[in-house]
Formats: C-alpha cells, sequence, structure tokens
C-alpha cells in the first residue's frame, strides 16, 4: 500500500526490538528493513480531506502505550513473524479514531488493517517464521508507549508527523 499511517515508538522500545531483528539477523534469517513501527491504517491514496480529517481527529484523543507480547503471525503474510500487541480498549480508540478520520476520504483501503480485523504487531521477520519463532520464543513483552501517529508514502518515502504524545 503507497499510504500507510503508524504510531512511532518510543525510543527504548525500538532498542529492544531492534535487539530480536538483530538476534535473527545473525542467525541468517531475512528482517524488514526500516526503524520498527505499528502500521494502523493502509490505503492506495490518502488526499488532503483525509488527511486534515485524521490531524482534527488525533488532536482529540491520547496516545496510549502497547503491550507487544505474543510472537505470531498475521493473516495473509505467511512468511512474517510479527511480535503482536495486546488490544486494549485505549489502542481500540485510537485505532478507531484514526479510521472515522478516513472512512469515505481515502482510496483502497486495506482490509487488514479495518476495524475488526486488525492486529497492531511489528514484523519481526520476513521470511523462516519458524525457525525464528524457535530463536525467539520465548520473547520477554515489549512496552512501547506510542510517541506520534505518522502518514508514510512509500512512493516517496516520505514521513509527516500528524499528533504526538504531549
Amino acid at each position: 500500500m503507497p499510504s500507510t499511517v503508524r504510531f512511532r515508538l518510543d525510543p527504548q522500545a525500538l532498542a529492544g526490538l531492534e535487539s530480536l531483528r538483530a538476534r535473527l539477523r545473525d542467525a541468517g534469517i531475512p528482517t524488514p528493513t526500516g526503524t520498527p513501527h505499528v502500521t494502523v491504517a493502509a490505503a492506495g491514496t490518502v488526499g488532503r480531506p483525509g488527511h486534515d480529517a485524521l490531524v482534527a481527529e488525533l488532536r482529540l484523543v491520547a496516545l496510549p502505550a502497547l503491550w507487544l507480547a505474543t510472537l505470531g503471525s498475521v493473516t495473509g503474510d505467511d512468511d512474517a513473524l510479527v511480535l503482536a500487541a495486546v488490544t486494549d480498549p485505549e489502542v481500540l480508540a485510537v485505532h478507531t479514531a484514526v479510521h472515522d478520520a478516513l472512512a469515505g476520504r481515502v482510496r483502497g483501503a486495506h482490509a487488514a488493517h479495518l476495524p475488526g480485523s486488525w492486529l497492531p504487531h511489528v514484523v519481526l521477520a520476513t521470511g523462516c517464521p519458524a525457525q525464528a519463532f524457535a530463536l525467539l520464543h520465548p520473547v520477554a513483552p515489549v512496552r512501547a508507549r506510542i510517541m506520534a501517529v505518522e502518514l508514510h508514502d512509500s512512493r516517496t518515502g516520505e514521513t509527516e508527523v500528524l499528533g504526538t504524545r504531549p
């Protein structure tokens, strides 16, 4: 998906997640490039109306912390190993606010990120999931404060911060 709305995580959580990815890389398991994040919404295009509605909506919500605690997989990506979050009401409230703001204002929404389908997670491995699981299990939970919500355009590589933690 060219446009994604994602959670930017705090530096301590990023260090913990990068450490897990490094263990996998050291074992020859492919890992994603770039900074770990949690994708909240994805679409082909987020135009100005969606962007502006999202900025306005994010002024009204508090950004909670995530407890990334479960190694597993996600529907539609059999080659990935993810660290999934416990979904609590605060996290789901931010997710719902994002989708309320984008409803009817984006093209090509990705179904896996819609309310009722979304599993908040960080991708740790992009291949060899069984080996990756065996290497990391049991995993210590990572507490990740959401520092910002950002809009990322994969076509241009540009990322814009839309809302931040006070």
